[in-house]
């Protein structure tokens, strides 16, 4: 692929719709669902990150169409997320809400970069168990953060927030905080026992729906919405703050790694769940970045991928991008006609929402296969998702890969080993004095002292073969061990002959010094049977050699 096609396969095409005349019809239908389905929660999330409303509903819309039309994947819906909430939420705390347009745009940047540097397959080394604990650890803090909404109560002065939802508690006002209650419950029955009349049943929107009309015919004392714009804003470039631009570098690169590791694994999940071609992880990376940064630029902020919203279009019909586009245009439509119904919603229905979303985000299924598929996955999972609750997302991601990586190399040390063998062919005299040793399976830092110290325990043995034909794996420290045993063998008097080399690990074994380190080159042979024929002359002659002196010893002493 020349520089030219490099480019331009980031770039939208005429293929991305080229099977809208078959489609059309499932494709604007899915559009318009995913469009209800998305409303409640955009505003959820862009309430829930301190953001505003009316943030979150610009960014499902602006954002939506744009990483529709750039993204990688034909049927990705984006917009906020809880995850990005999650992070967004103590930085908003920290900085003011001033400064959520400049953050997103900034992590756009970063993302749009990332995928033209072609980096979109960094996601596939995520461990499983890492993204479930990643997952649940994100679904534990959007349930907390909705606690002070839920009893109507203000949320905690702490960025953590478990310890956020324990201090809202304690000023709670119970003579309204019933009603707030009330309407959780309410919303949490019909988005529950709402499946069980259709798959497709809008749980979320009639819930809102419903809390919505008794609150307001009743004049319960429910915090609403507030005022929503009736029209999308003009687009502005944010204001920049010199002087604090630099203590948003770090947010805005956690916020831009959170942006394409959701995105990339919703858009991963989103491609098996349909057959719709398969998803372009660096097209994707470029569209997600322009996605955040027009979002920024319209007051909205951040976005990604969300995993829930594009099953959704896929269970609706949806095959293609027209899709999400329609579902942007289907709450673009809310904004010019429906924005003074939807400013009376309580703020409650919206937290009951995330509540049950949150619960959603992790099946007790899926927890039970991680935790029962072994101790070091059950491991990563938990340390995962207690890191993310307790910290931080990123931060939670990355020990969880190391978590992960120091099981996985324990357990492909652990796959390697020293075995020593019999001679082939019927025994012989001296052969006593020959050890043949076989190494298997994986040979790197994490096993190479096992072996050199299973080697080197040897005793009454004037010859060693090693056989190094089923050696799957070697790297540059398992080779050093192997130069550093027969030196030492060498030193004892021990002659070390090596066989089967692959040609694979032959460029190494010559750097590392294993050939050199052999007392002559025709010590390294291609067959066994050529290395034991040696071994067995290089004995007898040791032992005749050893007769002759002790005759000529006793012939001195005489």
């Amino acid at each position: 692929m020349n520089g030219i096609e490099r480019v331009t396969s980031l770039l939208p095409s005429r293929k991305d719709y080229r099977w809208i005349r078959r489609t059309w019809r499932g494709d604007l239908l899915a559009g318009v669902t995913v469009g209800i389905v998305a409303l409640p929660l955009a505003l959820a999330f862009g309430v829930s990150s301190g953001a505003g409303a009316a943030s979150g509903l610009v960014t499902a819309i602006v954002a939506g169409l744009v990483a529709a039309v750039f993204g990688g994947s034909n049927i990705q819906v984006s917009g906020p997320t809880g995850a990005m909430v999650v992070v967004l939420g103590p930085i908003v705390v920290s900085h003011g809400v001033g400064v959520v347009a400049l953050v997103s745009v900034l992590a756009g940047i970063v993302v749009l970069v990332a995928g033209m540097l072609r980096l979109g397959r960094v996601v596939s080394y995520i461990p499983w168990p890492v993204i479930e604990g990643f997952t649940l650890g994100i679904a534990i803090i959007i349930f907390l953060q909705q606690v002070p909404a839920a009893v109507g109560a203000k949320a905690g002065p702490s960025t953590n927030s478990f310890l956020a939802a324990l201090e809202s508690l304690r000023g709670i006002d119970w003579s309204t905080a019933w009603w707030s209650i009330g309407a959780v419950a309410v919303v949490a029955i019909i988005m529950t026992f709402g499946r069980f009349v259709h798959q497709q049943f809008p749980g979320s929107l009639v819930a809102i729906v419903v809390v919505a009309v008794i609150a307001t015919v009743a004049d319960l004392p429910l915090a609403r919405i507030g005022a929503l714009p009736s029209s999308l804003p003009s687009p502005l470039v944010p204001s920049i703050d010199w002087a604090s631009a630099g203590s948003l570098i770090g947010p805005a690169l956690t916020i831009a790694a959170l942006a394409a590791i959701e995105s990339l694994l919703s858009a991963r999940v989103g491609s098996t769940l349909a057959d719709t071609g398969p998803y372009d992880a660096d097209r994707e990376l470029v569209g997600q970045g322009l996605a955040s940064m027009a979002s920024g630029f319209f007051g909205g902020m951040p976005a990604t991928g969300a995993i829930a919203r594009t099953a959704v279009n896929v269970r609706s019909g949806g095959r293609t991008r027209v899709a999400a586009i329609v579902h942007a245009l289907a709450l673009l439509a809310v904004v010019y006609f429906a924005s003074t119904v939807v400013s009376q919603v309580p703020l409650a229905a919206l937290s009951g929402v995330l509540m049950v979303t949150s619960t959603r985000m992790i099946s007790g299924a899926t927890i039970r296969s991680v935790v029962g598929s072994g101790r070091s996955d059950a491991a990563v999972f938990i340390v995962t998702a207690l890191i993310t609750v307790s910290f931080d997302l990123i931060v939670a991601v990355g020990i969880g890969i190391a978590f992960a990586a120091f099981f996985a190399l324990r357990t492909l040390s652990r796959s390697g080993g020293v075995h020593r063998e019999e001679l082939p062919g019927a025994a012989q005299p001296g052969d006593e004095h020959i050890a043949l040793f076989r190494l298997d399976g994986a040979l790197f830092f994490g096993a190479a002292e096992r072996m050199l110290d299973r080697v080197g325990r040897i005793s009454n043995v004037y010859v060693v073969i090693i056989r190094m034909s089923q050696l799957q794996l070697l790297d540059s420290t398992g080779a050093r061990v192997i130069t550093e045993m027969v030196h030492a063998l060498e030193r004892r008097g021990i002659t070390v002959l090596v066989k089967g080399i692959q040609p694979r690990h032959l460029r190494l074994a010559e750097r590392v010094g294993v050939i050199d380190s052999l007392r002559h080159t025709n010590h390294l042979f291609d067959e066994l049977d050529a290395a034991v024929e040696h071994a067995r002359s290089h004995v007898g002659r040791s032992l005749a050699a050893e007769e002759a002196a002790l005759e000529a010893a006793e012939r001195e002493a005489a």
